[in-house]
């Protein structure tokens, strides 16, 4: 037998024994993870390594884990939170990328894995592969739709401009707004390219949407987010989705003017209007002071012409109207001989009219004489005398009344119903109402007996005593006979 095989000998021993020569003692778990760690990371301590990030998943502490993938393998990957906010575009998964970092194993799991500490695309078919993806997914949820784009003001009184103030965008944008129109401008700073970019662009955006002018700052009237030319790279931070979203959002017309003409990003399909540069974006902004200046001049110029032609044909009109109508003294002849015929009468009449009031005022002084007063005195003192009130006529109607009266008052009390009663009569009720037959008491059954003196309770049935054994009933004396009262008592009882 070999020594080799005696050293592995595997004949079933329960215990295990130091064998002379044996310089390979056992190693624990934690020691041979140990000792990978450290080989991996001395061996592979700096790799770039190129694939597909598949898997992506940002943690809530900031860390991005992920895996890179090619066509035979997979590899783990973790991004600590530093370097993911560091990170110049949005990971996702499909996106080639080239990933520099170190190995080092996860003895937790017996795996190998990539630290991350930069990430970049894996050229510019993986940067427009991504940039195309992303417009798709925008342009499904309807931002870039036309539906969605708000007209531009005409005259904006304050103009937002979202830029880097050192460069050279600002300072062409307010030179083209000072040569055409000279309008309040506010920049909002920040940075167009590079980490942190696209979230200052967002929050500037949203900054000016939110202004509501109660402050000291007016809110502007348009937005313009502005940036020179430059790579694709360079321009990256306008394709971001926050500031699309931004953008798209905004309640405020926005000019996207995001490098030259050839350039295009997302933010130029989401703003209200793109303009090739940022002074075509100042151009688009106001119009020509000088223009408008000359167009109100002609305004007014022509609105002149139009006053005094229409000034002129209306005193054409009124000559020619006055031509036509009738001179004053044609007008007036009529009038004037009916007044000097009316004045005429007018003296007849007031000369007639005072010979009758004179006659008439004759005639009464000549009725105003003592002895026909007199007589009209007389006359109305026997008119007096008859109309006086005599007792006997107010005693001969107090009588006639008290009789009618007393007429009235038997008539009453003929009418009682409780008056039979006192002459041993009885009245048959049911159900509060009067039975006044015998089939109504049939039906009846039950009926209320009323007498003089009370009320008893009765059950009518089909048989009925004798008429025999009935006690014919007492009949009541006559009652004496009302004798007549005299004036004198009539009078007592109507008011006692």
């Amino acid at each position: 037998m070999s020594p080799e095989y005696d050293a592995y000998d595997s004949s079933g021993r329960l215990l295990a024994e130091e064998r002379a020569g044996d310089n390979a003692p056992p190693l624990t778990v934690s020691e041979l993870s140990a000792s990978l760690k450290r080989t991996v990371e001395d061996r592979f301590g700096h790799v770039r390594l190129r694939g597909e990030i598949s898997g992506y998943k940002r943690a809530a502490s900031g860390h991005l884990y992920l895996c890179l993938k090619d066509d035979n393998a997979v590899i783990d990957g973790v991004m600590w939170k530093g370097g993911a906010q560091r990170l110049a575009f949005a990971a996702q998964d499909g996106v080639e990328v080239i990933a520099t970092g170190k190995l080092t194993t996860y003895p937790g799991r017996s795996k190998y894995q990539i630290v991350i500490e930069r990430m970049e695309l894996a050229g510019e078919g993986a940067l427009m592969a991504l940039l195309e993806k992303l417009k798709a997914k925008l342009a499904a949820e309807g931002l870039f739709a036309s539906e969605r784009k708000k007209p531009l003001p005409f005259l904006p009184r304050t103009i937002g401009v979202v830029t880097s103030p050192t460069g050279a965008v600002i300072r062409d944008i307010l030179h083209r707004l000072s040569d055409r129109c000279p309008t309040d401008v506010l920049v909002w700073p920040v940075l167009v390219q590079g980490a942190g970019a696209a979230e200052q662009v967002a929050r500037a955006v949203r900054g000016f949407s939110a202004m509501d002018g109660s402050g000291p700052l007016r809110r502007p009237d348009l937005v313009i987010v502005a940036r020179g030319g430059g790579s694709i790279e360079d321009l990256w931070s306008f394709n971001e989705e926050i500031v699309v979203r931004a953008v798209a959002d905004c309640t405020i017309p926005i000019i996207s003017a995001v490098g030259h003409e050839t350039d295009t990003t997302l933010c130029d399909h989401a703003a209200d209007r793109r303009a090739p540069t940022p002074t075509a974006a100042a151009e688009m902004a106001v119009p020509v002071r000088a223009e408008l200046l000359a167009g109100l001049t002609e305004m007014g110029l022509r609105s002149g012409r139009a006053v005094r032609r229409s000034a002129a044909q209306a005193r054409e009109r009124l000559e020619m109207q006055a031509r036509l109508m009738p001179t004053p003294d044609t007008l007036l002849s009529p009038q004037r001989q009916r007044l000097d015929q009316l004045s005429d009468a007018l003296a007849g009449g007031l000369r007639h009219r005072l010979a009758e009031a004179r006659a008439h005022l004759s005639e009464a002084g000549a009725a105003l004489r003592p002895p026909l007063l007199r007589q009209h005195l007389h006359r109305a003192t026997e008119r007096l005398d008859r109309l006086r009130l005599r007792p006997d006529y107010l005693t001969r109607a107090h009588r006639d009344c008290a009789t009618a009266f007393d007429r009235v008052a038997r008539h009453f009390a003929s009418l009682d119903p409780d008056l039979p009663l006192q002459r041993g009569y009885a009245r048959v009720m049911a159900g509060g109402h009067l039975v006044a037959s015998v089939d109504a008491a049939r039906t009846a059954g039950d009926v209320v007996l009323h007498f003089r003196d009370g009320t008893v309770g009765a059950r009518v049935g089909d048989a009925a005593p004798p008429l025999e054994t009935l006690a014919a009933p007492a009949i009541s004396p006559p009652r004496p006979a009302r004798r007549a009262r005299g004036p004198e008592e009539g009078q007592q009882d109507l008011f006692s």
